[in-house]
């Protein structure tokens, strides 16, 4: 955008008066063109990088005119492009049925994920294979889908031990994006019992420096059958990428390990599903929400983002002499930031503009 036209800046000013962009954080995406007055990109901008999980994606940043001690906030939204493709943690998934299970059984599949938003997200699914198998899609929640296979035609073990399917998800992009994940069904014995989590949903809370390798939870499903069918193991069905690198799944035990440390700052929480399948292919699925406390491991930073190098001893008081930017990026009480000057000081501070402040002359020096 033109900065400079809206902001009733010339050309000039953006030379003479000291004029810069500021952003939070360690990476600034925006500069200003000291030709034309433009806002423009200073790094790649990565919309599912920098907001995700987030509908509408805003950066925001400041302009400093130093010369007029003047600050504007600025807001820039990304919008989002068709650039990521439909994808399944798995592309080959192994099924196991009991050839006694009834027609019109479902088997939760593996959900596809795709960064991307609105039209450009997730929109469908399909299934190809043969004719003992359908599919069915069941709206989950925040207005996700969560695909199902359903069991059309009995099956029959001496007839067919294995049935190759191919799963697709296409987003809603022009040209659409398609990714596939490849089912295979294996046709086992009877199984009457499905494992049954303890309860459909867990939430934890763990303060976010909780040691690496600590056990968050352990689920258990129990299921009434014995041997091969009544063994349950666990694997998740649904994870962020993010989240698959900070938390581990013991597909034995139930067990969920931290891989990495927790972040309050990066990520306050997660959300997994985990199913249970027994030996026969039956299973059960239960949502993890696991959420981040603040820690105070952060310390109040501190900036000069203008000052003056000297100043007349007959300036009048409350003349500007140094802007200041104040930031903690812990959160709550433990992000408050109190700030003061010695009592001995000719000078005040003044709050102007969010965390930004003012040292003025109290009185003539």
């Amino acid at each position: 955008g033109d900065v400079a036209r809206d902001l009733a800046l010339p050309l000039t000013a953006l030379r003479d008066d000291g004029v810069r962009i500021a952003s939070e954080g360690r990476t600034q995406y925006f500069s200003l063109d000291g030709r034309t007055g433009h806002l423009v990109t200073a790094e790649r901008i990565d919309r599912e990088q920098l907001c995700e999980r987030v509908q509408q994606c805003v950066l925001r940043c400041e302009l400093i005119v130093e010369g007029q001690m003047q600050i504007y906030g600025i807001e820039v939204e990304i919008t989002d492009i068709n650039d990521n493709t439909p994808s399944f943690r798995e592309t080959d998934n192994e099924l196991t049925v009991s050839e006694t299970t009834a027609p019109g059984s479902r088997f939760p599949l593996a959900e596809a994920h795709d960064p991307d938003s609105g039209r450009n997200s997730l929109q469908s699914y399909e299934l190809s294979g043969d004719e003992h198998f359908s599919l069915a899609v069941q709206a989950g929640p925040g207005g996700g889908q969560r695909p199902e296979l359903v069991l059309a035609k009995a099956l029959d073990r001496e007839e067919a031990a294995f049935h190759e399917l191919v799963l697709r998800a296409s987003d809603g992009g022009d040209p659409a994006r398609t990714g596939t994940a490849r089912i295979r069904v294996t046709v086992l014995d009877a199984n009457d019992n499905a494992p049954v989590f303890s309860q459909a949903e867990y939430t934890v809370r763990v303060p976010e420096d909780v040691p690496v390798g600590s056990v968050l939870l352990t689920l258990t499903a129990a299921d009434a059958d014995e041997g091969l069918y009544g063994r349950v193991k666990y694997s998740i069905q649904k994870i962020t990428e993010r989240a698959a690198q900070i938390f581990q799944l013991d597909s034995d035990t139930g067990a969920i390990t931290l891989l990495r440390s927790l972040d309050f700052e990066e990520g306050d929480s997660y959300e997994l599903d985990v199913q249970g399948w027994d030996g026969g292919g039956l299973s059960d699925t239960a949502k993890i929400l696991i959420t981040v406390t603040d820690v105070n491991d952060n310390a109040p930073k501190l900036t000069v983002s203008s000052a003056l190098s000297e100043v007349s001893e007959d300036a009048p008081a409350g003349t500007v002499v140094a802007l200041l930017h104040v930031q903690d990026r812990d959160s709550g009480v433990n992000g408050e930031v109190r700030c003061s000057l010695d009592e001995d000081l000719p000078f005040r501070l003044e709050k102007t503009f969010k965390d930004y402040y003012r040292v003025v002359t109290a009185s003539e020096l």
